[in-house]
């Protein structure tokens, strides 16, 4: 399915700034559609004089006018005039009488969508970039509540806003933040002073949770936080903004173990602040569980470098003992575990750095490499490592018996293919989205073909490879022009351990 850049791009009629603004519309659609009571739809023209369809939200608030999707579809001839108008005129057009859909009487609204050109002046374009269309049902109509009425108050002032170019605000922050709350989780209504108009009945729940016991209709919602707050060591200091809805940021509060977060969003018109609505949704359980993750990752991070650090540790016991050693073949025996035992404390290294349990594998086998050097010296050769490719991001069950698995086969060419000689050991990585194949080469002596060497070392590779990592290995030897190994491990087995994680 196209993307909502590439809907709008299409249409050859928009800007990249154009994008970006109709990208922040519609990350607050949701919120729009709930406070309306309504379908929206946004629409931007097209060089044929039409309009096409490239957003639509649906209330959580009410029941859906519209069980398909409009994305990408051409604007319906009932709605062209209306649409046409707000998009020619810049002006908010209303219909004169009830729109049927599908045997169903709605009320349309087309309100014209302007871009301000900076965040600092009051420019904005000279035409509408787009046309958002309200669609209500009229079929459920009934006598509101008053939080009814609230939320749709709120609601024309945001299209209001959205006609002047003053909504979305280009000073808020972008970017996904986990328990953003919505308009059903709580919303206080203030006036120009920061004095609380409307609380609905979950945004005062939200604050009697926190120590507050009174109404917070007539109170200052700066002074109600404030008492709230008495005590607290350290403070938001975007807070006292939010609180007094002049400024669109985001904070949390917490009080008595009870976390609630604000949105503010400022009501302006004609670019003066005439007030603010004050989202709030209690995020106690959400951020406690952001704080346990958060543990577990120092946790698990220290884990692995306390890991890295032991290996690190047998690693040196192992040379020292070959040192000491009198017997070349204990030496080596010995040399062997060594490496082992370092390319396994490579990925633990790299693992207690990083935030989360993804490896990547380029880094790591970058550092295996440089035990060439080390195996080369150890058998009176000269080894050119050269690598290609890309192995990409692995998950660390994967990334150890991998790496193991390649240090076995970059030492044994090493050891037996250029064995007194110099030459070159090449590794080439192909990952597509289902393989991530791994060819080891060497232009050393080769083997007799189909004489696969069945030592320790080739036991552990064939454990790992098709074992481990469910994958397959081929040796192809040629007389006198090296070894060639060939490894396949499927991707979808990867996928399926971390779907299981």
């Amino acid at each position: 399915m196209s993307t909502l850049s590439d809907l709008v791009l299409a249409q050859g009629r928009s800007s990249a700034e154009d994008v970006d603004w109709l990208h922040m519309l519609v990350a607050d659609g949701q919120l729009l559609a709930d406070l309306a009571f309504a379908d929206l739809v946004v629409w931007v023209p097209t060089t044929t004089g039409s309009f096409v369809a490239v957003a639509h939200a649906r209330p959580s608030s009410a029941a859906t006018l519209f069980y398909r999707d409009f994305v990408g579809q051409e604007l319906k001839e009932e709605w062209r005039k209306q649409v046409t108008e707000a998009f020619g005129t810049a002006r908010i057009i209303d219909t004169t009488a009830p729109d049927w859909y599908e045997e169903t009487p709605t009320r349309v609204r087309a309100i014209p969508v302007m871009r301000r050109l900076s965040s600092t002046g009051t420019q904005v374009t000279d035409t509408p970039i787009a046309v958002l269309t309200r669609h209500t049902n009229l079929s459920e109509a009934r006598t509101p509540s008053r939080q009814e009425l609230t939320f749709n108050d709120c609601a024309n002032d945001l299209f209001a806003m959205i006609a002047s170019g003053d909504f979305p605000d280009l000073g808020a922050p972008t970017g996904p933040r986990r328990g953003a709350p919505r308009a059903s989780d709580g919303l206080i209504r203030l006036d120009v002073d920061g004095m609380t108009t409307f609380a609905s009945p979950n945004a005062l729940s939200a604050f009697n949770r926190m120590g507050f016991a009174d109404e917070l209709e007539g109170e200052s919602l700066a002074e109600v936080t404030a008492r709230l707050l008495t005590g607290t060591a350290v403070v938001d200091e975007s807070l006292p903004l939010v609180v007094t809805g002049r400024a669109p940021w985001r904070t949390d509060v917490e009080a008595r173990g009870v976390t609630v977060s604000l949105r503010a969003i400022p009501i302006r018109n004609r670019g003066e602040r005439i007030g603010a609505m004050v989202l709030c949704r209690d995020v106690t359980e959400l951020r406690h569980q952001e704080r346990e993750l958060i543990t577990k990752d120092a946790t698990i991070r220290e884990i692995h470098h306390r890991v890295k650090n032991n290996l690190q540790t047998v690693a040196s016991l192992l040379r020292i003992q070959a040192r000491r050693t009198h017997s070349d073949t204990a030496r080596e025996a010995l040399n062997q575990a060594m490496r082992r035992v370092a390319a396994i404390a490579v990925v633990h290294d790299t693992l207690s750095e990083g935030l989360n349990q993804i490896v990547d594998f380029d880094a790591v086998f970058d550092r295996v490499l440089l035990l060439i050097a080390e195996v080369a010296s150890a058998h009176n050769t000269t080894a050119h490592p050269k690598s290609s490719g890309s192995f990409g991001t692995l998950p660390s069950a994967y990334a150890t018996p991998l790496a193991l698995a390649l240090t076995e086969l970059v030492t044994n060419a090493v050891e037996h293919g250029l064995a007194g000689r110099e030459g070159e050991v090449s590794i080439q990585a192909e990952r597509s989205e289902e393989t991530l194949t791994v060819i080891v080469r060497d232009n050393g002596a080769g083997m007799p073909e189909g004489k696969v060497g069945s030592g320790l070392g080739t036991q552990i590779v064939r454990t790992l490879i098709q074992g481990e990592l469910s994958g397959t290995i081929d040796w192809h030897t040629m007389m006198g022009s090296g070894t060639e190994v060939t490894i396949e491990i499927p991707l979808r087995f990867m996928k399926e351990s971390q779907e299981r994680s």
